[in-house]
């Protein structure tokens, strides 16, 4: 386990002295309040211009009055000067890019009513034009190299029909249905390529199989890709890495295939000089989610690929290769840390290039070396850096104003001992003006996942919650990532078990430094946080308010109605012939323990964790006469994406708290 670092370079604030009237404007400060998520811009997508000069990114804003979020792009001058709203108000723009000969600034959005489409900005004036007229839309675009091309991503359409009204679902696929998208049909989604000088669009896959993620050879006379092409894409979580010529006017019809692992193989980069092609891969597909996925290298015209970071056991995400083609960047999720690391070909050589308390989410290098990064920190949300090292240096401020006006909870990074022993992560917000003399009413927090972690990156909740006046305790229990395959596989078909263990050991330690009242205890969490929150209230009666949000009690009614099956027949085998497994982990089985008032809260439209379970547990609770209530958002799915639907969740979180806590 690592030691708590402390960084030397302007990623955390420090405070180093206080004068009368800084003081003073601290006292002035105010505390954090629920609709203050509207407050709040997301900032993502930095990519850095081919010049070095300028890193793009987006900032999404949310409006509480028009119940919506819009997304611009805006453009920061990596000397740190100028920061330049790029598009306007009214429509928004996403996925970023520059031309590669750095003429233009390109962006997908919909405007007048349309389809998503790609749009430019001339770096030299004018309003932005757009590139691609597509009847069905675009999801996806990439420049070729010489910049005359677009790489497209673009979904089948829809036979017409002659009858306005709604027509049933033929349904014959094994994989039928998943959240946000409803039920599954034949429409797969194809790469083209698109002729800049003569708008020619031309089809380079086909198939029953759905292609993402292009990157052109840097000869731009190649595609490489991500696809599943087994004989049954629904029945297996295979995708390889597959190369196709831009040249070839018969779509689909050669085809190379670069990888042939049996796992998950994506997120494809080319060296610079055409001769490798880095991944990452997950060797051990067997485990789902709980695999490490791993940073891997294979030649370009395929054969024996190699498996890099097997030795660091920690996964990664974003692979691109630098300049030389020898160094391979990644960012490396890491015991409640993001990095942005590096290696070698021949797995040698690691180095985290940035790291700290941070969250390193995303990041872009040109071919000079530049790099911009996207780094959130637990006292502020995601913001653009450009540089590395002691060069490292902040160019967007994006919430600084708005963070300038709150009283922001103090953050303590803890470690402790769980009940076998096993040293666990974790957090705790304090409330500000925190009185070690005092102890708190103290929340625990659970994370979604389980594969998943709580790291240095700004949490609203816990900082809304801290600044009601609670202690809140976030840990990153068995099942987590950041910490290795093993420490994440411990859930095998034991859920409830050793996060369990965990989770508790986390509110003790929290007892034992002074901080929590043992009598005042809260717990919470959404989709699978709300799951273990299912577990803890079935095992004990410590909690005197529980939140338990889009989570599941009766596993076995889900079969055939969420969109795990794959997943669910792994872990716990068909329901028909290995019942006993099923039933084993559902908490549903114990909730005549239950003695904590829950509040439980969904989706109706979530097909992730659907409402169902939420039901099911509100109609025992109920029957057995225990404090409860059920909330399901209208047409929500397994994220509650309404800023009206948000707020009225906030609220009901710290109505539910305060009155059981209180």
């Amino acid at each position: 386990m690592k030691t708590i670092q402390i960084l030397v370079v302007s990623l955390l604030y420090a405070i180093v002295s206080v004068s009368p009237a800084v003081a003073q404007q601290e006292s002035a400060r105010r505390l954090l309040a629920p609709e203050d998520f509207s407050a709040l811009k997301q900032v993502g997508s930095p990519v850095v211009s081919p010049d070095g000069n300028w890193v793009a990114y987006t900032v999404r804003a949310t409006s509480l009055e028009e119940n919506s979020s819009e997304t611009r792009i805006f453009m920061a001058s990596t000397e740190g000067e100028e920061v330049l709203p790029m598009t306007g108000v009214g429509a928004s723009a996403t996925n970023p890019a520059w031309s590669p000969d750095g003429k233009y600034l390109s962006f997908l959005a919909s405007r007048n009513d349309g389809e998503t489409q790609v749009w430019a900005l001339d770096r030299r004036g004018g309003e932005a034009v757009q590139l691609t007229e597509i009847e069905q839309g675009v999801s996806d675009y990439v420049w070729s190299p010489d910049a005359t091309k677009l790489a497209l991503l673009i979904t089948d359409t829809e036979e017409d029909s002659e009858d306005d009204e709604p027509q049933p679902w033929v349904i014959d696929r094994l994989q039928f249905k998943r959240d946000y998208t409803g039920y599954l049909d034949r429409l797969r989604t194809h790469l083209y390529v698109q002729d800049l000088a003569t708008d020619q669009v031309t089809q380079l896959t086909s198939g029953d199989y759905d292609d993402s993620q292009p990157v052109w050879s840097p000869d731009g006379q190649l595609i490489a890709f991500t696809s599943n092409r087994t004989e049954e894409p629904d029945s297996n979580s295979n995708s390889d890495i597959w190369v196709v010529s831009v040249e070839n006017p018969d779509a689909g019809a050669t085809l190379l295939q670069i990888t042939t692992n049996p796992g998950s193989d994506s997120s494809p980069a080319w060296s610079p000089d055409g001769n490798y092609i880095t991944y990452v891969t997950v060797t051990e597909p067997e485990l789902i989610w709980y695999a490490t996925g791993h940073l891997a290298v294979s030649p370009a015209t395929g054969g024996q690929a190699r498996v890099l970071t097997s030795r660091i056991d920690r996964n990664v995400s974003s692979p691109r290769f630098a300049e030389n083609s020898d160094d391979i960047l990644f960012i490396l999720e890491d015991s409640g840390e993001r990095h942005l690391a590096s290696i070698d070909r021949s797995g040698e050589n690691f180095e985290r290039l940035i790291d700290g308390n941070i969250s390193l989410r995303d990041y872009s290098i040109n071919a000079d070396g530049d790099i911009a990064t996207l780094i959130g920190t637990a006292e502020q949300p995601t913001e653009v850096y450009f540089g590395s090292g002691r060069n490292l240096r902040q160019l967007s401020y994006t919430n600084k104003s708005f963070l300038d006006t709150i009283e922001i909870a103090a953050v303590e990074n803890v470690q402790f001992q769980s009940a076998d022993g096993t040293e666990i992560e974790g957090f705790i917000y304090k409330p500000p003006g925190f009185n070690e003399n005092f102890r708190y009413p103290t929340l625990l927090r659970i994370h979604g996942g389980p594969v998943s972690q709580y790291d240095f990156n700004f949490n609203f909740d816990a900082q809304l919650f801290a600044a009601h006046g609670y202690v809140v305790v976030m840990t990153n229990p068995r099942g987590s990532s950041g910490y290795g395959q093993e420490f994440s596989r411990q859930l095998w078909a034991a859920w409830g078990v050793k996060d369990f263990e965990d989770v508790m050991a986390g509110v003790d330690y929290a007892i034992d430094q002074g901080y929590a009242d043992p009598e005042r205890l809260g717990v919470g969490g959404w989709s699978y946080g709300g799951i273990l929150t299912n577990y803890v209230i079935t095992k004990s009666e410590r909690f005197a308010a529980a939140i338990t949000g889009a989570s599941e009690v009766l596993y076995r009614s889900n079969y055939g109605h969420d969109h795990y099956q794959r997943q669910w027949e792994m872990e716990l085998g068909l329901p028909w012939e290995t019942p006993e497994n099923w039933e084993r982990i559902s908490p549903f089985n114990d909730v005549a323990n239950i003695v904590t008032p829950t509040l439980i809260m969904g989706g109706e439209h979530d097909w992730n964790v659907p409402i169902l379970n939420s039901e099911q547990l509100y109609q025992a609770l109920k029957r057995l006469g225990r404090e409860t209530q059920l909330v399901v958002y209208p047409n929500e799915h397994h994220g509650i994406r309404r800023p009206a639907f948000i707020l009225d969740r906030y609220q009901r979180y710290l109505d539910w708290y305060d009155r059981y806590l209180k």
